[in-house]
This record gives structure tokens, C-alpha cells and sequence, in this order.
């Protein structure tokens, strides 16, 4: 007697392989010892949050007793909150916002299914660039719309602007990125999305009605050689940005997050009241209040993202060595190697048998790649270097 809806069924059986070699990865563990098991599956970042949250948490924790000090709040988060991070945003982001124009959210996650909730009828379809994060198809799914990939350029993984154009249609109703991207580590460049962004105003007035551009970027602080990921909100009147706490303060678990609209948006207090609501009805109700109170105290705060470029660097040569195909990352802390043999499923099996744990490309929509999450200690790159150059000997 089937309990669970047909959907959510199919969910199961499709499980991300993210969370599917995670698991797996727990078993080896516990078989042969964490120490002897090399896992890049989770992008799950082993760096300690900065001093200032911990200082955060205990001036947090010495306030606890007080009246309300665990309450509700509006359902977009602290008022006075909405105004520190808008000006910490309008110098990252390049442009002047105000609290008027900034959100607080659970997590990116809740961020994005907020934002769908609020601008997407049944039927209508999202846009994304592939290879791609694999939940955005479950978050567009659970608005009644339809994620469309549409694949980058495979020689750099920057957008094909001519195959989106090719893909938009009257039923188009946003274009989801990620910069710097999961899972390949690509910035798209100020060009690039000055281009997507007169594409988008241009089809927009051709169906009379705004096509948005969601720039889902929680990777933003993690760029390499001096880079700077562009803002999209000067570009663009219907353009988001989206981020968190998770990967620059290693608080994935604390679930903060927030959307920032562009102040060229005439309707914006229609959409700050649309995404007030939705924060509420999608059972978010606010922003977790202890995430917010950190934020309060350690914004501006990164962990050290020398230690990624090290990290970084040591992958590099290892995947090197063994002879692999890469594109370098620009940012983010992943690679997506090409798969040796070219099934990708297959050779991440092959990992297995040298205790790596991987994700094969065919979870991000793009297959004979593979992805490598490279936020683990130096030693377990250098120790698993061995094991890597053994598999695509095997394959090659």
C-alpha cells in the first residue's frame, strides 16, 4: 500500500547522489577508519566559523534570559538587521540598498523556494545553466513550474548566451545562475552578464512581462587570483541576488540567508510584500533569530579562504598528476574533472575501490565529469593523490 505521493516517491528513487555517496561515505568510516577514507562529496566546509561569531555566540548567550529574546519577529527578519546588512550589500553588490530592499530568509535554499513562491504561476518555466545545482529542479517542481537547463560552453562553462536566447519562451519566467558556480567554479564574467541582461530586458518587452534573473551566489567571497565576481543588480530591474551564512562564515547549519533586489525595480514594494508572505505560508514563518543575531555581530566576516587557495592548489596537482582533464576554478572550493573512460558513473565506482568518494557529473545535469568538494584538510588531497592516479590508470 503505497503512503507517499507518486512525486516524492520518484524523488526517492532519483535521490541526489550528493547526499547518496555522503551516506556512503559514512559506511566506509565506519569499515576502515575515518582517517583511511578520502571524501569529496558534500560541500559540508570544515573550516571554523571566524572569531567574531564565536564572540557573537557568547555575548548572544549571556543576553538569553532576557523577555522575548527568542521571539517572533516581522516575518522578514529584524527591521534594524535589514538596514546593517544593506549597507554591508550595497558595497559588495556595487550599488546603494536600502532595508526596503533586502529580505532576510532560511538559508539560500529557503530563499530561492521563497522568491519561486512569490513570482512563478503553475505551468511557467526557470531557466538554469548546466551543469547545475540538482535541487533547483525539486525547488521549481515544488511551485508548479519547470526547470529548462540549457548547457554552457564545455570549454570554460561560461554561459552559451545563443542556446539560452534559443531557449526562452512566452512560458519563461526566470533564469536561475550561480557565479561563482557549483559545481564547476566558474565566474561569469561582467560581459557575459551584461549581455544576459539586455537578452532579458529585451525579451521581456517582446512578451510583455518580466522575465527575472536570479543569481543564486553563496560562493561570492570565494574567488581566486584577485577576481571579483560582477553584480547583477545595476544591470537589471528584475534581477535578485541571493546568498547566506553557509559557506563564508561555515554556518550551513544555522540556515540565514537573504534575497537583495535591484532598486531600479519600480514595483519593489510589491515584491517585498509578495516575499514577506512567502517567507510566512511556506512554514519559514522568520529567519532563524540566533542566525540573525550572528550576522548582526560578524558581518563582514569570512573564514580564511587561504586555506582554500592552498586546498585549491594541492587538488590542481594532484589531479595533474594522475593524468585528469580540468578546468581551473575560478571560485567556490570544487573541481569537475572530466571522467577518465567517459562514463562518469562507472569511474566514480572506480573511486570507490580506492576509498575516494566523488559525484558523478550526471547529478549536476552534465555527464562524464565528475565533482570533487575540496573543503577537507590538505593531508586527505595529498594522502588520496595515490588512489587517483591508480583509477585513471584503470580507465584511461
Amino acid at each position: 500500500m503505497a503512503i507517499l505521493s507518486e512525486k516524492v516517491t520518484g524523488y526517492l528513487e532519483n535521490a541526489s547522489w550528493i547526499r547518496r555517496m555522503f551516506e556512503l561515505g559514512s559506511q566506509l568510516k565506519a569499515q576502515y577508519g575515518a582517517e583511511n577514507v578520502y571524501d569529496f562529496s558534500l560541500g559540508n566546509p570544515d573550516l571554523p566559523a571566524p572569531q567574531a561569531v564565536v564572540d557573537g555566540l557568547k555575548e548572544i548567550a549571556s543576553q538569553a534570559s532576557e523577555p522575548f529574546a527568542f521571539g517572533y519577529m516581522p516575518n522578514g527578519g529584524f527591521p534594524w538587521l535589514r538596514e546593517k546588512l544593506a549597507r554591508h550589500l550595497s558595497a559588495e553588490q556595487n550599488i546603494n540598498l536600502g532595508a526596503d530592499e533586502v529580505i532576510l530568509t532560511n538559508g539560500a535554499a529557503g530563499a530561492i523556494n521563497s522568491f519561486l513562491r512569490a513570482v512563478v504561476n503553475p505551468g511557467e518555466e526557470v531557466i538554469t545553466i548546466a551543469p547545475y545545482f540538482v535541487e533547483y529542479g525539486f525547488y521549481c517542481e515544488n511551485h508548479g513550474a519547470t526547470l529548462k537547463p540549457v548547457p554552457a560552453n564545455p570549454k570554460d562553462f561560461m554561459p552559451d548566451l545563443a542556446a539560452l536566447e534559443s531557449a526562452i519562451t512566452p512560458a519563461t519566467r526566470a533564469v536561475l545562475i550561480n557565479t561563482p558556480n557549483n559545481p564547476t567554479g566558474a565566474i561569469y564574467s561582467a560581459q557575459t552578464l551584461k549581455a544576459l541582461a539586455r537578452l532579458l530586458e529585451n525579451k521581456s518587452q517582446e512578451y510583455g512581462k518580466p522575465i527575472w534573473l536570479i543569481s543564486d551566489e553563496p560562493y561570492r567571497f570565494l574567488a581566486y587570483d584577485g577576481q571579483q565576481p560582477p553584480s547583477i543588480l545595476p544591470l537589471y530591474p528584475y534581477a535578485v541576488a541571493i546568498s547566506s551564512l553557509s559557506k563564508n562564515m561555515s554556518l550551513p547549519g544555522e540556515r540565514i540567508g537573504y534575497i537583495a533586489i535591484s532598486p531600479r525595480l519600480k514595483e519593489k514594494a510589491e515584491l517585498m510584500a509578495g516575499l514577506t508572505l512567502t517567507n510566512r505560508i511556506l512554514g519559514f514563518v522568520n529567519p532563524p533569530v540566533i542566525g540573525q543575531q550572528i550576522l548582526a555581530r560578524a558581518i563582514g566576516s569570512n573564514v580564511d579562504i587561504d586555506i582554500y587557495a592552498n586546498r585549491r592548489k594541492a587538488m590542481a596537482e594532484t589531479l595533474r598528476d594522475g593524468g585528469y582533464e580540468f578546468v581551473m576554478p575560478q571560485g567556490a572550493f570544487y573541481f569537475f574533472p572530466k571522467a577518465p573512460g567517459g562514463d562518469d558513473v562507472a569511474f566514480v565506482k572506480r573511486l570507490l575501490e580506492e576509498r575516494i568518494l566523488a559525484v558523478p557529473g550526471s547529478g549536476f545535469g552534465w555527464p562524464g565529469h565528475f565533482r570533487l568538494a575540496f573543503c577537507v584538510n590538505e593531508n586527505v588531497i595529498r594522502n588520496a593523490a595515490p588512489g587517483f592516479a591508480r583509477a585513471a590508470a584503470a580507465l584511461a
